[in-house]
């Protein structure tokens, strides 16, 4: 039975690990804060990333305190979909005002089930 915990309990922090790990490397390459990022310093961030990225700026922009119990991955999804093309175009635009108005997108959508 102890086995059986331990593999599941490391499976599950091994991404945890990996993801804060992640967010050191980023912290060390972008001084400034995410709030200051142009659309060109986030599509630098390894793709694999990026939803993360998005998840911890749209945590932040909600005072740190997410709404739910839950992630909503599908949101985080959708939304970094949508930051990528903006940013794609406008590779000097807000970072910031782009996950804000992706968000205010997402939201208004009807759920699509």
């Amino acid at each position: 039975m102890r086995a059986n915990w331990w593999t599941s309990s490391s499976m599950l922090l091994v991404p945890l690990i990996t993801a804060a790990a992640a967010t050191t490397t980023l912290a060390a390459e972008f001084p400034k804060p995410v709030t200051q990022w142009t659309c060109a310093e986030f599509l630098s961030v390894d793709d694999e990333f990026k939803p993360t990225v998005d998840s911890w700026a749209t945590t932040f922009a909600k005072g740190g305190q997410p709404e739910g119990a839950a992630i909503d991955i599908k949101g985080i999804e959708r939304v970094t979909t949508q930051i990528i093309g903006e940013c794609t175009k406008a590779p000097q635009a807000s970072f910031w005002s782009s996950l804000k108005d992706g968000w205010k997108r997402v939201e208004a959508e009807p759920e699509a089930e």
